[in-house]
């Protein structure tokens, strides 16, 4: 009976790598999962077969001096030597399979193949033999042992010295493309959910793995097995009771490896503790897999699917708490309590020690001579192909899906492998993308049809522009005869016209005159800047001037509606060199707009100063209607007007603002203005500081 359950429990054992292939394709991407995969299947196969050759030899063979074990020349294949030596070899598989998991997605499968042989060849045989050389005996033999290091199912001896050659694996290949670094983050398994069913699976396997270690079907079997499955359930709980501290559930391959992490530390003592101790035992490895992880993460060490933490740092936890929870009687050492925590001490550190440097230096030697990781390119497009050629329909759809999402084109449809499971994704897919394309279509004729608009709208503009600006001379000629003779007419140069009313009449084209070439200026000023035909006559010059030239042309218009203008000119003002008629029609234009929209009885100040930032800055402030910040935009727009009763009365051609505007940007200053509805409106303008003459002031 002890012989069955032994070959039950190393059949459950060999089920678990089952539970390692769905756990690892679950959390690496769909283009590497068939690597994972088959790496899964050949470690076992190493592993059996080295095992066998001398492995099991090296590990239970007669000892020498405690440290390994002789090869015998034939193998003892009797029902309790052969159950024992296919016990012994499924955990070997288990120790090699450990670091397929962790170096996923970016290692060699030659290189990884030497990996595995190092770990079932060497080094677990050797650890082993320190550690249960002489356990199938009852008397401990490897120097581990004989000091009284208990591991009882493998904590240390199968997950821990895997964890150590995955965490030098990991070490010397480095982290996958895209996990850290500039724009580096977390990199998504393809499906969690197989990851679930593996952990399952592995539930299952550990019936085996812990009940068996037992050797024999006695009557602490059902308690190891509970003990071992409570100490599981505990750890996956413990990582989902962080929800109310975070804030947020943790991601299922979290979940996954609390749970396998609760696993793994029991391992190292189910048969020596109850199962409240296996419970805490478990969920505190649980979150001490989970604190792994992160660490790994600050340290940028990238390891695929959590394998360090659930099996190298839980299982040194596992390993210490059989020196703080474990039954003395059971673990036979005659160590007192703190003198068997430091045993347990030592021996994580004799596999450190060994597991981690011989796998570091071995590993770093030969990646030396052949690289242990695959090109750049093998990565990006995943290790099916690039290390086997595989794929699958899966693999290529997400493929093209990539590939469109890569290069924006969608024009051609993606396959539809039909009779396969994913042809109703590729079938949706191609409608998604059928629709884009007609939607796509339409709007590239919609801007089409805006761009040829477009066009015409600037070329009928360029044309406009380009007639008036050459028009100015054919319009202000005439203008400015009408305007020279009405002036002789008024003041009877060569005589009195005769009858007083057609002095009036005189008096009455001349003014027409020169508000028709005002609004003429404008307009022309105005396309000549738009067809970038605009020069300006640039001289040093006197603010004050330019603003006593502007105030006159509008202290009639004032006067007669009682208007008060202020004008505060700072001593610091130095000369500046601009296009004098420019400024002047500037300032004419906004103490113009001040006087027009302020009431009778108002106040106007004009101010200039210099700006901390070395520009000239001159404002005309008014207490008049004021403007929204709606009509301000409206006021800015050529040919734009804010409606109210003042514009009714007095209406412009609404170019005033928007040229003021232009022509400040002529010079590389600004307009700005600031403005409150009932209350009042200043515009300030700012020329650039490589206009002003320092050397001299105003």
């Amino acid at each position: 009976m002890d012989q069955l359950w032994l070959l039950i429990s190393a059949a459950l054992v060999l089920f678990m790598q089952a539970g390692f292939v769905c756990i690892e394709a679950g959390l690496v991407r769909a283009k590497n999962m068939i690597n994972v995969a088959i790496k899964n299947v050949l470690d076992a196969a190493i592993a059996f077969l080295l095992f066998i050759l001398f492995g099991f030899g090296l590990m239970f063979g007669d000892t020498i001096g405690g440290y390994v074990g002789v090869v015998p020349d034939s193998l003892d294949l009797s029902m309790q030597g052969g159950a024992f030596l296919l016990f012994q070899m499924v955990f070997c598989t288990t120790a090699t399979t450990i670091v397929s998991g962790a170096v996923a997605e970016r290692m060699s499968f030659r290189g990884y193949l030497v990996i595995a042989a190092i770990t079932a060849g060497v080094i677990y045989p050797i650890f082993g033999h320190w550690a249960w050389n002489g356990v199938d005996g009852g008397t401990y033999s490897g120097w581990l042992g004989e000091i009284g290091f208990r591991d009882f199912a493998g904590a240390m001896v199968v997950h821990g010295i895997g964890g150590f050659v995955a965490l030098a694996a990991i070490l010397v290949i480095g982290p996958r493309i895209g996990r850290f670094g500039p724009g580096g983050k977390r990199i998504d398994g393809q499906n969690p959910a197989l990851s679930a069913i593996g952990l399952l699976v592995m539930w299952v396997g550990w019936i085996g793995f812990n009940g068996g270690s037992e050797l024999a079907f006695t009557e602490n079997v059902p308690r190891i097995i509970i003990v071992t499955l409570a100490a599981g359930a505990a750890g996956g709980i413990a990582v989902l009771m962080r929800v109310p501290l975070t804030g947020k559930p943790p991601p299922v391959e979290v979940i996954v490896n609390g749970s396998f992490a609760g696993l793994v530390a029991i391992t190292a003592c189910a048969n020596s503790v109850g199962v409240t101790d296996g419970v805490i035992i478990g969920a505190i490895a649980g979150l001490v897999c989970y604190a792994g992880i992160r660490l790994l993460e600050i340290l940028r060490i990238d390891d695929a699917v959590g394998a360090v933490p659930a099996h190298l740092f839980a299982g040194a936890w596992g390993i210490l708490a059989v020196g703080i929870w474990g039954d003395p009687e059971v673990l036979g050492t005659g160590l007192s309590r703190i003198d068997q925590i430091l045993v347990q001490l030592l021996g994580i550190a004799v596999a450190a020690g060994f597991a981690f440097t011989t796998a570091f230096v071995l590993l770093t030697l030969i990646n030396l001579a052949t690289p242990l990781r695959v090109p750049p390119q093998a990565e990006e497009i995943g290790l099916n192909i690039a290390e086997h050629g595989a794929s699958s329909d899966l693999i290529k759809l997400v493929g093209e899906m990539d590939l469109h999402r890569a290069t924006g084109d969608f024009s051609r449809p993606v396959e539809v492998p039909y009779g396969t499971e994913v042809a109703a994704i590729a079938a949706q897919y191609n409608e998604v993308t059928s629709k884009f394309r007609e939607l796509d279509a339409d709007k590239a004729k919609a801007l089409e049809a805006l761009r040829e608009a477009r066009d015409h709208a600037e070329s009928a503009n360029r044309s406009k522009s380009a007639f008036l600006a050459a028009m100015s001379h054919e319009l202000r000629t005439p203008l400015n005869a009408i305007i020279g003779f009405s002036e002789l007419l008024t003041s009877q140069i060569h005589g009195v016209l005769g009858h007083e009313r057609y002095k009036e009449y005189a008096t009455d084209i001349q003014d027409s005159g020169r508000h028709l070439l005002s609004i003429i200026n404008d307009i022309l000023d105005y396309s000549k800047i738009e067809a970038g035909r605009y020069e300006l006559n640039e001289e040093e010059m006197p603010v004050e001037r330019v603003v006593q030239d502007a105030l006159r042309m509008v202290r009639v218009q004032a006067s007669s509606k009682s208007i008060e203008i202020e004008v505060s000119i700072a001593d610091t003002v130095p000369r500046i060199v601009a296009d004098r008629r420019a400024i002047r029609q500037v300032l004419l234009n906004l103490l113009s707009n001040a006087v027009k929209f302020t009431d009778t009885g108002g106040r106007i100040r004009l101010v200039c100063e210099v700006e901390e930032d070395g520009r000239v800055a001159i404002s005309v402030t008014d207490n008049g209607v004021g403007m929204s910040r709606a009509e301000i935009t409206v006021a800015l727009e050529a040919f734009g007007q804010v409606q109210s009763d003042y514009t009714t009365k007095s209406a412009g051609t609404g170019l005033g603002l928007p040229l003021a505007r232009l022509l400040m940007q002529q010079h590389g200053g600004t307009l700005t203005i600031d403005s409150v509805k009932g209350e009042g409106t200043r515009v300030t303008l700012r020329l650039p500081p490589d206009r002003s003459v320092r050397d001299t002031v105003a």
